[in-house]
């Protein structure tokens, strides 16, 4: 959590009275931008998920772009790529530890596109840790449910694409030199 806090640390000044620059939301909005975001990743995974248990659980898998794509339904207690079965417990944690540092990190958030990709990040976690909690076999033991088939890949979820978004976006804007801060550096 220390470290967590030292990456995106900056000064707790007075958030709304700071001027507000290109891409640097201040005080509630750049709260707003990330809840938002993770907002819409959620509810979008978990009605996808909701519409797969639904009407393509049992069913035969539904080809999109012939054997490139399918959608099949698929309960997966592991982690990516069915890994790790047994540990559904820390993953569970895992996932709740990620929501606790970015809750408590937004604070101290003044970029916007920082407050974009930590929003997919928490709404992926979010869609996951729901199917960990409250699908069968159990609470925190519950598997999630996958459904997006490319050939000759993992099946996933709408939650599983927002982290890989979320954590790519972090990695490009580390890459150019935004600091979740607001700030450039060139090093």
């Amino acid at each position: 959590m220390a470290e967590a806090e030292r990456i995106i640390g900056t000064p707790d000044v007075g958030d709304d009275s700071q001027p507000e620059s290109a891409g640097q939301p201040t005080g509630h909005r750049r709260i707003a931008a990330l809840l938002v975001v993770a907002l819409v990743a959620y509810l979008l995974d978990l009605g996808s998920k909701m519409l797969v248990v639904a009407k393509l659980e049992h069913q035969p898998p539904i080809e999109i772009i012939g054997d490139l794509l399918r959608f099949e339904a698929v309960r997966n207690a592991g982690a990516a790529f069915g890994f790790g079965e047994a540990f559904t417990i820390i993953f569970t944690c895992i996932a709740a530890t990620v929501i606790v540092v970015i809750v408590r990190l937004a604070r101290k958030l003044y970029s916007l596109p920082w407050a974009i990709a930590l929003g997919l990040l928490l709404g992926g976690a979010l869609g996951n840790l729901t199917d960990r909690i409250f699908r069968s076999p159990g609470v925190f033991r519950g598997a999630v449910v996958d459904f997006i088939a490319p050939s000759h890949f993992a099946v996933f979820n709408l939650a599983d694409s927002a982290i890989v978004c979320g954590g790519i976006l972090i990695v490009l804007l580390s890459f150019r030199g935004l600091d979740p801060d607001g700030t450039i550096h060139k090093d």
